[in-house]
């Protein structure tokens, strides 16, 4: 339905979870794929861009330090050698360090702001100068609905989401006239490897503020960020989407 065709997209964490969904959703739609993450995490970097190829995608991967400028704009320029341009960012790499704010090291929530929010507004910097140059973009921000509520225990988490999304409005008023749109989606609870050990007590108890009766998937996400990377979606521009099942109505 949503023909990316002719596009090549860079996805941040794109070695599990979220961002490895979103890739393979990009691939489906035509788009050839860059799966950007952590050295350490080379070989599911591998295995995703293989996962993509063996279903007849188009993707190759860059290894990238989100806490690194250089790193970053490192990856920006490898996938513009690569593929002669670069039309979709998707910045999804992001960390948690919970803890109760009085209790949190100045440490901890520097290191979240600086992966999640600092991270984000370095690549979309960098990914900027060739979308202007081509003069069609897109930039999607995986933010979340705690960086909408707040939450207990994620104030340095819930803090950069809540960043991201003023990053999101402002990159959009600032880069719409060169026909690129920055649009938000700020997922809910969603069913990953790290809901999977939560306790099932636990994950009543989300499900029970959710109107739909169940945690989301990474598809569910994947599904609204291929949308906002595709023509169709060209009038969404500085938009906060929410993929929540309801548990949050703004």
């Amino acid at each position: 339905m949503f023909d990316l065709n002719g596009k090549v997209a860079l996805v941040t964490g794109a070695s599990q979870g979220i961002g490895e969904v979103i890739a393979h959703g990009l691939a489906r739609q035509g788009s050839a794929v860059v799966c950007c993450s952590l050295p350490v995490t080379e070989g599911d970097l591998q295995n995703v861009v293989s996962a993509i190829k063996a279903n007849g995608g188009k993707a190759d991967y860059v290894l990238l330090d989100m806490l690194n400028a250089e790193s970053i704009r490192a990856a920006v320029n490898t996938t513009v050698e690569r593929h002669g341009a670069l039309h979709i960012l998707i910045n999804n790499a992001g960390i948690t360090k919970d803890k109760l704010m009085i209790q949190m090291k100045e440490e901890e929530y520097d290191l979240v702001l600086d992966v999640n929010l600092k991270g984000a507004w370095l690549a979309s910097q960098a990914a900027a100068k060739p979308m202007m140059k081509q003069r069609w973009g897109r930039i999607v921000n995986i933010a979340s609905v705690v960086g909408q509520m707040g939450n207990a225990g994620q104030s340095n988490y819930a803090t950069s989401k809540a960043g991201l999304i003023g990053l999101t409005k402002t990159i959009a008023r600032e880069l719409s006239s060169r026909n690129i749109t920055c649009n938000a989606i700020a997922p809910g609870y969603i069913a990953t490897k790290m809901t999977e050990s939560l306790s099932d007590e636990v994950k009543d108890g989300f499900v029970k503020q959710i109107p739909l009766g169940r945690m989301g998937t990474a598809e569910d996400i994947a599904n609204a960020a291929v949308f906002l990377c595709s023509e169709e979606a060209g009038y969404i521009n500085g938009a906060t989407i929410p993929v929540n099942g309801g548990m949050l109505m703004p």
